[in-house]
């Protein structure tokens, strides 16, 4: 998310530099780039007037500090701004009501709503310690009930079962009947979704809504629909008393205008961001962290959470003991760490949250993928546990073989080979004390106010 619009902005802040202080002259050009890239990343046109006209009201004058330079003051501005632009702080769920707390989902069709449902019961269930109940009141489509029946097993919450001939109305009611009863904490309601916004289906979520009295009513959005997103958001919010937005399919959209206009245009804060398909694929939406990724500064603290959510510590500490007594980092650890990453979302989750990634060129991050990874396991576990141990052992008869039972080329392996000896180098270097040698050498090629 955000690729295009990083790029450019990263690229239009670095020019400005020389100046003792910032000027409207001297600034005039800088932030025409910055509208231009709004635009293209489809941002509805009087937030991007807005945000323009206040990151100049705030710039102009301002002095720069012997420590910084132009380019980084306006940085520090625009940041300042995204933030504002987005929300100012995280706006979390309001779940402090009589259990059951209803969680009304609302949106179109196509959307990804029944998923993100299912996604975020998973996230109340283990970020928050919830007891959760799911059910559709959704009586057009049969597919949906079923579907959200499978995704409730997935995750391991309780399904409320519904049927087409039902009133969507007494479905909603019996559900928090039986979690009253049954000591539940929350209860998510799917709600029905049509290919555009009609008379019928606002009367009866608007039903549903007076039936229910949510906690929380959600409106589920497609990031890539840009500012459509936050026009169709405002509809709803006009119809619906709204109190946040989830933002879905945002791996996919490589513009970000949606998350910059919604908060602006409907008033609504986003609360949540689609990342994925997984289940696991979700995450509360920081307005800070996600304008420093916008301006490639990297989302360290999302990062450092993900680590301590979805790493397996038990194997982190095992590797660990393992090279510090120098034995070696074989090929099964190799694949257990790549196993690890795409635990985590993937590579282009990890890259987009380490600083610095918005001045690497698109070509360059998209040679490193998710699919080079899984052809790099396939490879290794077309291995031997003994070929594993001992990667000196594979040449070229079993070179051949590991080929064809990964359905690759000899020249891949001896690329895995290559990459994998490269890393074990780094390994050992990182043994008996080296990584404390490895950080003091890197130290003067980090940016200044790293801990090292």
């Amino acid at each position: 998310m955000f690729d295009n619009l990083s790029e450019r902005l990263t690229r239009t802040l670095r020019t400005l530099r020389g100046a003792g202080r910032l000027t409207e002259d001297n600034i005039k050009d800088t932030l025409r780039e910055v509208r231009m890239a709004l635009l293209e990343a489809d941002v509805a046109l009087p937030v991007v007037r807005d945000f323009i006209e206040q990151v100049r009201v705030r710039a102009v004058g301002q002095e720069v500090m012997s420590s910084l330079t132009p380019g980084q003051v306006l940085v520090k501005v625009v940041h300042g701004e995204l933030v504002r632009l987005m929300g100012a702080s995280q706006s979390t769920l309001n779940l402090n009501v009589r259990p059951p707390a209803v969680v009304l989902m609302a949106g179109l069709q196509g959307s990804g709503k029944t998923t993100t449902v299912g996604k975020l019961a998973r996230w109340l269930k283990e970020s928050q310690g919830k007891k959760v109940l799911v059910v559709s009141a959704d009586i057009y489509r049969p597919a949906a009930i079923q579907q959200l029946k499978t995704l409730a097993g997935e995750v391991g919450v309780e399904f409320f079962p519904s049927e087409t001939t039902q009133d969507p109305a007494d479905i909603g009611r019996a559900a928090v009947d039986y979690a009253r009863k049954h000591y539940l904490d929350v209860v998510i309601v799917d709600t029905a979704g049509r290919l555009h916004i009609d008379a019928d289906m606002m009367a009866e979520i608007q039903r549903l809504h007076k039936a229910l009295e949510p906690a929380e009513t959600l409106f589920v959005v497609d990031s890539m629909t840009g500012q459509d997103a936050a026009n169709t958001a405002k509809a709803f919010g006009d119809a619906l008393p709204l109190t946040g937005v989830v933002l879905t399919k945002t791996d996919g959209d490589a513009r970000g205008g949606a998350a910059l206009s919604v908060r602006q245009i409907t008033g609504k804060p986003i609360k949540f961001l689609g990342v994925g398909e997984k289940t696991t694929a979700l995450e509360p939406f920081h307005p800070d962290r996600i304008a420093s990724r916008i301006l490639g500064m990297g989302d360290v603290l999302s990062l450092v959470e993900e680590v301590q959510a979805k790493v397996d510590r038990e194997q982190a500490e095992k590797l660990a003991k393992k090279i510090s007594k120098g034995k070696g980092f074989d090929l099964a650890d190799f694949r257990d760490q790549l196993r690890q990453m795409q635990n985590m979302g993937g590579v282009a989750s990890l890259l987009d949250k380490l600083p610095g990634m918005g001045q690497v060129p698109a070509a360059v991050k998209n040679q490193v993928n998710d699919k080079e990874f899984k052809r790099l396991e396939a490879i290794i576990n077309s291995m031997t546990p003994q070929e594993r141990r001992h990667p000196d052992l594979i040449k070229g008869s079993r070179k051949r073989r590991i080929a064809d039972g990964s359905g690759t080329q000899v020249q891949d392996v001896n690329r895995l080979l290559k990459q994998f000896a490269q890393m074990q180098k780094m390994m050992k270097k990182m043994s008996g004390g080296g990584m404390a040698k490895m950080m003091r050498a890197l130290k003067g090629r980090m940016p200044p106010g790293m801990p090292f």
